[in-house]
């Protein structure tokens, strides 16, 4: 974390001073705002964190409960969620409280006595290094409230109006607040009270029965398994040797379990295979009572039991595999001639089960997806276009989640004595484990994503795909640090300059032509698109990245351009060079060309593109296709 660079900080730098709206914002919704936010969900508060950090921006969110939400829904966190959390500023804290998976075992019956279980394999957690960061579980609940402390401690200062419930909205292109919703007070002195405002964007994310979605005429489509599910949140005294270790079992003719243990340590969440539901039940099955629920448990568990001694949350539910036919309010026949003013995302984009645990974390990512996006917009630095790329860079992400989990709890769900290999199940989740890590995710060329033309120069960060740190030496403390845990939730864009071979050096080199260049040019995108009375980097957060030992950098021959100047007080940052050093080496590591190669990571943290250090024309082209000169 830097502060300090406004001038001496001494309370606590997390909480930033409330700027632009964030000052004595109005508890009340206005009449008319920038952003609309229905919901708070997963999805929707972090639209809420990221666009409070911009404070130019008048955003607003509505809630139908009367308050945060208390338990149950998901839990599982991905390490690519853990990664985004980060970049908000909580991930240390939120993993301190949360149960961090190390293993999945699985239990299939016992050959000599079928109706027992026995463990049958351990599978390690990210066995093949695909993350630094850890795979945790903890309450849905939690990972709300970081959020939107988050966005209360930003300086918008945004915090959800709870107890109104979104009815409808109409658009109008040729209104400056074109979306005009229709709300209604559902809690409080105002209940029962219904009111229009209007929003130069309005953001659903209310869950998978989105009135937001109904109102765009979206539906959900798909199938329902006719499989059922039970789900709870136990605690137990049992005899069970694997409660607080996650398993995968497998019974012989009582179906399978599946047990996530939570935050806590003594709390933990059993998914109960109930079996096949009739097509003609209309939803019986959700009327299980409890006490089958967990008789079922306690045969799939044979000879083991569990002792119940307090239930936090429980549910019944049929599982169904559905996505949206749309992702905004434009029609396809319309695509790229009209730009979208209302979005739907999280739930309300895509159903599934819960087996998988991507539901929140793909919400997640939908959210971040968009809200950067909408600031570039809402701030004039980027053109209403690329707001079109949030439907076609989600959507596919959206199919890509449901038919992975359509396998998987089919998987799940598969009898034990239909496998030929008893350790099956097992293979396949190692196997497959990029995807449930949240990795998996590689957008498409489009105008924020370039081709292959370059992805020689740096084959360890794939093109698309979220940037994968290493460790590097950062030469003003010479401390080992990941390099992409500097990236913050801040709507910049990140420019990681790996140098050529040649020592540090003013000019003469191709870095320091590279920089040149970047710093100074007129048709260098750094020029172009950041504020002349703003930090230097206010756009591009430049890093320098030089092959040699640290012991070899000083920081006086590096250009001034990987020097940024902060203001007000013309400060310069000497804490974006880096290089090798006590065995680190990201060259290595990253297979990067030693010749030296630009990495572009996209706001969201995903490798926007590659570029040889010569790169001059294909730069200011790449950027001119999404981004609209400040000055």
């Amino acid at each position: 974390m830097q502060f300090h660079e406004r001038g001496y900080v001494s309370n606590d730098p997390r909480i930033k001073a409330a700027a632009g709206y964030g000052i004595n914002r109005p508890s009340e919704l206005p009449d008319e705002m920038d952003v609309l936010v229905v919901g708070t969900g997963p999805a929707a508060v972090a639209v809420i964190a990221q666009l409070s950090r911009f404070p130019s921006i008048n955003t607003y969110a509505i809630e139908k409960r009367d308050g945060r939400l208390m338990q149950g829904q998901a839990d599982g966190i991905a390490s690519r969620s853990v990664e985004t959390f980060n970049a908000f500023g909580f991930a240390s804290e939120i993993q301190d409280e949360s149960y961090r998976n190390v293993e999945m075992n699985t239990w299939s019956p016992d050959p000599k006595e079928p109706t027992n279980i026995i463990r049958t394999a351990r599978v390690p957690d990210d066995a093949q290094g695909l993350s630094e960061w850890p795979h945790i579980y903890v309450n849905q609940s939690r990972v709300l409230d970081y959020f939107l402390r988050d966005a209360e401690r930003a300086p918008g200062k945004v915090v959800p109006n709870y107890g109104i419930e979104f009815l409808d909205l109409e658009i109008d292109r040729s209104h400056a607040y074109p979306v005009a919703a229709r709300i209604k007070y559902v809690a409080g002195p105002r209940a029962g009270e219904e009111r229009l405002v209007r929003a130069k964007y309005l953001v659903g994310g209310d869950g998978a029965r989105s009135q937001v979605r109904t109102a765009l005429g979206h539906r959900l489509h798909g199938e329902a398994s006719m499989h059922a599910w039970g789900v709870l949140d136990l605690l137990v005294n049992t005899d069970f040797p694997d409660y607080q270790v996650k398993c995968l079992i497998q019974s012989h003719d009582q179906g399978s379990l599946m047990i996530i243990p939570r935050e806590g340590g003594y709390l933990s969440r059993l998914y109960v295979d109930l079996g096949e539901t009739d097509e003609h039940d209309a939803g019986k099955v959700r009327d299980t009572p409890i006490e089958k629920v967990v008789d079922r448990a306690n045969a799939i568990l044979h000879p083991y039991t569990l002792d119940v001694r307090g239930v936090a949350w429980w549910s019944v539910y049929e599982v169904a595999h559905r996505v949206t036919d749309g992702f905004d309010d434009v029609p396809e026949e319309l695509k790229g001639e009209v730009h979208p003013r209302a979005f739907i995302m999280g739930d309300a984009c895509h159903t599934h089960s819960a087996k998988a645990g991507q539901g929140m974390n793909v919400s997640i990512q939908d959210g971040w997806n968009l809200s950067w996006k909408l600031a570039a917009v809402l701030e004039g630095r980027a053109p209403e276009s690329l707001l079109d790329t949030y439907s076609s860079e989600r959507k596919v992400i959206a199919q890509n989640l449901i038919d992975f989990d359509k396998e998987w709890s089919s998987l799940v769900a598969k009898p034990a004595d239909e496998w030929e290999d008893p350790d099956g199940l097992a293979k396949f989740y190692d196997q497959t484990f990029e995807f449930p890590m949240g990795y998996m995710t590689q957008y498409p060329e489009n105008q924020i994503t370039t081709g292959m033309e370059h992805q020689a120069l740096a084959k360890g960060l794939p093109i698309g795909k979220a940037f994968k740190s290493a460790e590097v030496i950062r030469r003003s403390d010479v401390r080992w640090i990941h390099i992409g845990h500097l990236h913050e939730a801040d709507g910049r864009w990140r420019v990681y300059v790996f140098a050529d071979e040649a020592a540090p050096a003013l000019a003469g080199t191709p870095t320091a032509e590279f920089a040149e260049w970047w710093l100074n040019n007129p048709a260098s995108p750094r020029v172009l698109y950041t504020p002349v009375d703003g930090d230097t980097d206010a756009t591009f957060d430049t890093k320098v990245i030089y092959q040699q030992d640290y012991t070899e950098i000083e920081p006086g021959p590096i250009p001034k351009a990987f020097k940024p100047i902060k203001q007000p007080l013309v400060l310069e940052d000497v804490n974006q060079i880096f290089s090798a050093g006590h065995g680190r080496d990201i060259f290595r590591d990253r297979d990067i060309s030693r010749e030296g190669a630009i990495v572009v990571v996209r706001p969201d943290q995903y490798v926007a593109g590659i570029f040889p250090l010569t790169a001059r024309e294909e730069l200011s082209s790449f950027f001119a296709q999404h981004m609209l000169p400040v000055n």
